[in-house]
């Protein structure tokens, strides 16, 4: 039931079946053990409890958890064909050069390679440049220093999709 307090689509989330919310929240976060936790932890009285559930989760994840949770994110510069998700939130590649482009997927590459897993970054009103240069500075850092950063940038990524499933919902 819908309250004053409760927006309505935090209000349609709390009520769904436990397998379409699961599913939803797999959409916005492909970690099992981070979409279980919010699962468990309906209803929510306000979005905000809902995030500050999902920073708990993103916290408390393990390396196998985070490597499931970037499995299902795509290299920067290639977003996955047909979901809009993806495209929206790397916007500031579409309009990249060439070259941009083609320098993205060396670097994403080179990344890859020393880290085992796609460079992660909430690329939400970045640009090209910019996302390029946070590639080129991070693909310094030691493997438990990059795997926080990535936890920070999963956490930012898990936020903003969950807004938007309350706007959808």
């Amino acid at each position: 039931m819908t309250t004053t307090s409760t927006p309505s689509g935090l209000a349609r989330f709390n009520t769904l079946p436990a397998a379409a919310a699961r599913s939803a929240l797999l959409e916005a976060c492909a970690c099992t053990a981070w979409a279980e936790r919010l699962l468990a932890a309906r209803p929510y009285a306000g979005a905000e409890d809902l995030y500050t559930a999902s920073d708990a989760a993103m916290a408390d994840l393990t390396a196998e958890d985070l490597a499931q949770a970037m499995a299902g994110h795509p290299p920067i510069g290639r977003p996955k064909p047909g979901d809009p998700a993806s495209a929206r939130e790397q916007s500031g590649m579409a309009g990249a050069s060439e070259d941009l482009k083609a320098e993205m997927l060396e670097l994403n590459l080179a990344y890859q390679e020393k880290f085992g897993h796609v460079f992660l970054i909430c690329a939400t009103g970045r640009t090209g440049e910019q996302m390029r240069d946070a590639v080129k500075e991070r693909i310094g850092n030691a493997p438990e220093q990059e795997r926080e950063i990535v936890r920070t940038e999963l956490g930012k990524i898990n936020r903003i999709r969950l807004a938007r499933l309350l706007e959808d919902a």
